[in-house]
């Protein structure tokens, strides 16, 4: 099998979709080491929700991405590398577009050197679907214009841009993972869809920005399956390969639905300060997944009810993460 004992890394492993794809490396028998930021609050970030055996089967490291030294002992003597760790918050690059900066562009460069260094076999480094703005044609393939609308979305596409440009100057087999809207267990509440839960679930009030943008969900297995497809398949090296459903709903039909499923009386309001500036705000979000079909097999298994069903349901048995409801950045 690929994945048995193979060494790998995943920086930002303690987070949401990294602490899924450690436990689904581990269970497909890798060895598995986890890069997260130093906190003096502790650094098991996600991962405390994993199975206890899984985690004693985890090596976490912590440590900066802006600290090129540090990056480079994390990566020395692994087979491959899932890079995942970044500031991923929007609103967050709005108000400190520099941190963003150096954690997402800076520091890609440094895991690039330490792969490069280390003569990895294989580097999956995670984009998203914010580099390519609001919808221009839909589904948005591979092709689709880059047209940042955030410091966010500007900053992935530079880090983007330097992972392809070492794989052109430097051989360095890396491929480009690009998934849509990743939702599901673990997520934190600065995310849509738990956001509209927890609300949904401590009142009849839900509080939402803009309810018109449009968003391809995929659910957090699908993002992780399709992540070490890409990594299995020489033919993605080079290459930048969207995870994605072919669907969308609007935030508005997406509040809906949670309140159809959880039942109740409860109504929607948009609250002035969780909307974006309206020339950042990306307003469609549709995918196509024809590439990652044909170059790996990939496609999408999980339906939105199903993904909402165990969404809810975690969201449900950690009430405590969500107690603090006020709009986060």
């Amino acid at each position: 099998m690929f994945w048995n004992r193979k060494r790998v890394l995943v920086t930002g492993g303690a987070g949401f979709i990294g602490s899924h794809l450690c436990e689904a490396l581990v269970a497909a028998g890798a060895e598995v080491s986890v890069f997260t930021r130093y906190s003096s609050n502790g650094i098991q970030g996600a991962l405390t929700d994993v199975a206890p055996d899984v985690a004693r089967a985890i090596k976490v490291i912590a440590g900066d991405l802006r600290d090129g030294s540090g990056v480079d002992q994390a990566v020395a003597g692994v087979d491959v590398v899932f890079h995942l760790a970044a500031h991923i918050g929007i609103p967050y690059s709005y108000v400190h577009p520099n941190d963003v900066v150096q954690v997402n562009v800076n520091g890609t460069v440094n895991v690039l050197e330490a792969c490069r260094r280390h003569n990895i076999s294989r580097l999956v480094a995670f984009s998203t679907s914010e580099v390519y703005g609001t919808a221009q044609f839909t589904p948005i393939t591979e092709e689709h214009p880059l047209h940042p609308q955030s410091p966010y979305a500007a900053s992935k596409v530079g880090a983007d841009q330097l992972c392809l440009s070492y794989y052109r100057s430097f051989d360095l087999p890396v491929a480009i993972c690009r998934p849509f809207n990743t939702y599901g267990p673990r997520q934190p509440a600065r995310a849509i869809l738990p956001t509209i839960i927890s609300q949904a679930l401590s009142g009849d009030v839900i509080r939402l920005g803009s309810l018109t943008p449009r968003r391809d969900l995929v659910h957090v297995s699908d993002t992780v399956r399709g992540a070490m497809a890409i990594a299995e398949s020489d033919a993605c090296l080079g290459e930048v390969v969207n995870l994605a459903t072919g669907t969308d709903v609007s935030v508005g039909d997406l509040a809906a639905s949670v309140i159809r499923l959880l039942g109740g009386n409860k109504r929607v309001e948009e609250d002035p300060s969780r909307i974006r500036p309206a020339a950042s705000e990306v307003m469609q979000l549709l995918g196509g997944a024809e590439k990652a079909r044909r170059l790996t097999g990939w496609t999408a298994a999980t339906t939105l009810d199903q993904g909402m069903a165990t969404t809810i349901d975690w969201v449900r048995r950690n009430t405590h993460l969500f107690r603090d409801l006020s709009y986060r950045i």
